[in-house]
């Protein structure tokens, strides 16, 4: 075994493998460039190296300075997590020339098998269903609109490096292919160096399901059942688990089978991904591609088979032989994982930039029942970039079957508290709530079928209601009595009360509250309740039982009120005295600032290229601008009809959210 390997990578998956090193006894290096000087996975390797600046092309892209790197500190293997250098057989080629293991499959397979274009052949020798499509390249529009109208919309545009749901956009006529072809064509050389294109046909209804495989230098091989990603945004997964709801016995037996025999036709040799489309109406697949790296949600697998992944990655590249078997293999329980981006889900998912001023996950072990898992690579205090990836943590849970891992999943998520940047985890909570989401019936078009419109919070039930108002009650008293305990106060009448008015949106809501020791009798709305909770001034989640029912509520003081936030839920609340409720009722509603003439960036990011002169009559749904931010391209469209007025912007010049960048006359 490998007494000291370098990790060629960045954030959870560096945190992840150091982990593992850590508990077999082998001392790790990390590389990092000048924005994670500071880092969680700096902080916990034994030794690091700084390789540059902080876009991913000055750094973690530069094969020769990973290379130095592992001379430098005398490194045996490479471990080179998932993303940049994962998949680029040229790295793997100039290891294995420079003799350092590399902790990944081997080269030829890495080529065979990372291309997926040449996979797709290899597939179909090895027996496997594969998805009908164009298996040679496209070097221009025009000929992928020809290639497209061949097999017939819709169709999927994919770099053929490709990974992680970047580089792949869905046509569905000849301008969805003019446009996406050259977007795809530049995340593609922005994200893998190589903007080699293909084409295959997009299957409705579809359901993505990947078998995780495991294999050694001897010809052994095996697969670790499957994992389903069908809860997906831009063609980037958000919600993973294991097993999948649609499978039977037979049908996976079938899908790991394919699997395997493709891995051995490639004499594969450490994990890898082998990912399938599947139909929700009758169970039949086809193959899509193979990722030869390890994935980002290889948790769910090793949660419900007990096997670390990463400890069977460097065994393998050691020259071990495989210690599992297939009949050993069991599926025991079933995993979640939610994938915690930064981003906004009430902008559309637009990334968020910024500095972690709270970073409070749920505690990982046993919760109510499940077990919770936290991977991630940030700490309080850190700051998010705009030059890597959104996701900033992974939570896991597992159960005896897949409603007690849905319901630990869902108070975990209520546990897990995040400031100073916008983060995905109401949508996740409100997916966990979602009938259609429990029942298994998904594709890969469940996010844009059930919010058409994008997301802006569920609708508060009766219960979370009262939920909402005895906690925000009871944090105002204990407040408020905290308060008229502190000597020359400014403010005169501040005595504790026990009798208020909660206003939710329109509705106001009486409430008295007695409170002892923790321990809150409550009448709201002439009904009484009990809460109980250890909750302290200061504190920005309140745990406790309401009624007999634990709980856990997230709020943020605002200059009026409180900000209050349950599962998908998120409300303004205000608490008040009888009198000022009585003219809050009376207040006009504010009207919203006419922003039709403007094009403002939604996110902090990097003007690609601007699209339209001054002058120029634009019309409605008409690409004005280009902004890239976390490795994707993001196309704003005028709203309206309209001529140009002014362009503040041009390419290559960094925007903040909410800058103007084009006016309208």
């Amino acid at each position: 075994m490998f007494g000291k390997i370098l990790i060629a990578n960045r954030g959870e998956i560096a945190v992840r493998v150091i982990k593992t090193c850590r508990r077999m006894g082998i001392k790790t290096v990390v590389v990092y460039s000048d924005a994670d000087a500071g880092s969680k996975a700096v902080e916990m390797a034994d030794e690091a190296v700084h390789i540059g600046g902080s876009p991913a092309a000055e750094s973690y892209l530069v094969m020769d300075k990973i290379i130095d790197a592992v001379k430098q500190t005398g490194a045996e293997a490479v471990h080179p997590g998932f993303g940049f250098l994962s998949e680029n057989p040229a790295f793997a080629k100039r290891l294995e020339d420079e003799n350092i293991a590399f902790i990944g499959p081997n080269v030829n397979a890495i080529e065979a098998m990372g291309d997926k274009i040449s996979s797709k052949k290899l597939a179909a020798e090895a027996g496997v269903s594969t998805v009908p499509g164009h298996m040679g390249l496209i070097t221009d529009t025009a000929e992928a609109i020809q290639v497209s109208r061949d097999i017939g919309y819709p169709i999927m545009i994919k770099a053929s490096a490709g990974g992680g749901g970047k580089g792949i956009r869905i046509a569905y006529n000849d301008q969805d292919v003019e446009e996406g072809f050259q977007a795809v064509k530049a995340e593609a050389a922005a994200s893998f160096g190589d903007d080699r294109i293909f084409i295959e046909k997009f299957i409705l209804q579809p359901r993505h399901i990947e078998i995780q495989v495991m294999g050694d230098k001897h010809g052994n091989c095996v697969y670790l059942f499957e994992r389903e990603c069908s809860i997906q945004r831009r063609n980037q997964k958000v919600l993973e688990e294991a097993p999948s709801p649609l499978l039977d016995e037979a049908t996976r037996n079938k899908m790991g089978e394919q699997a395997v025999a493709l891995a051995k036709a490639v004499q594969y040799d450490s994990a890898g991904t082998v990912e399938f489309v599947a139909s929700g109406e009758n169970k039949s697949f086809y193959f899509l591609e193979m990722n030869t790296r390890l994935q980002v949600e290889h948790p769910v697998t090793e949660m419900i088979t007990g096997v670390d992944l990463v400890e069977q990655m460097l065994r393998s590249a050691a020259g071990e032989k495989l210690t599992i078997d297939q009949a050993g293999l069991k599926i025991n329980g079933w995993a979640i994982e939610s994938r915690v981006y930064a981003e906004d889900p009430y902008r559309n998912f637009l990334p968020s930039i910024g500095r972690l001023k709270r970073f409070s996950p749920p505690k990982e072990g046993e919760l109510e029942g499940g077990t919770v898992r936290i991977d991630s690579g940030v700490r309080e205090g850190d700051e998010i970039s705009m030059f890597y990836d959104p996701m900033i943590a992974k939570l896991v849970t597992h159960g005896k079957d897949r409603d007690e891992a849905l319901d630990t999943q869902a108070k975990a998520l209520d546990r897990f508290y995040i400031d100073g940047i916008r983060d995905n985890i109401p949508f996740c909570a409100a997916v966990m709530d979602d009938s259609r989401f429990r029942s298994g019936n998904i594709t890969t078009a469940y996010i844009k079928e059930e919010f058409p419109n994008g997301f802006s919070g569920t609708v508060a039930t009766a219960e979370q209601e009262l939920l909402l108002i005895s906690v925000v009650a009871y944090i105002h008293s204990l407040q408020r009595a905290r308060a008229a305990l502190i000597s020359d106060r400014i403010v005169a009448d501040i005595a504790p009360r026990t009798d208020w008015v909660v206003v939710l949106g329109s509705d106001y809501h009486p409430v008295h509250i007695e409170i002892n020791d923790g321990v809150a009798s409550l009448t709201v709305d002439g009904t009484s309740h009990e809460l109980k909770t250890s909750w302290q001034p200061g504190q920005h989640l309140v745990e406790g039982v309401l009624d007999g029912q634990p709980f856990a509520v997230k709020f943020e003081d605002r200059t009026e009120g409180y900000m209050m936030r349950h599962r998908g839920v998120s409300l303004r609340v205000l608490v008040c005295r009888e009198e000022v409720a009585e003219l809050h009722r009376r207040l006009p509603e504010k009207e919203k600032p006419d922003l039709s003439k403007l094009i403002i960036s939604p996110m902090p990011g990097l003007v690609v290229s601007v699209d339209v002169e001054v002058g120029q009559e634009v019309q409605e749904g008409e690409a004005v601008c280009i902004v890239e931010a976390m490795k994707m391209q993001n196309t704003i469209r005028a709203e309206a009809v309209g001529r140009v007025k002014a362009i503040n912007v041009e390419g290559g010049e960094s925007v903040a959210a909410d800058q103007i960048m084009v006016e309208f006359e």
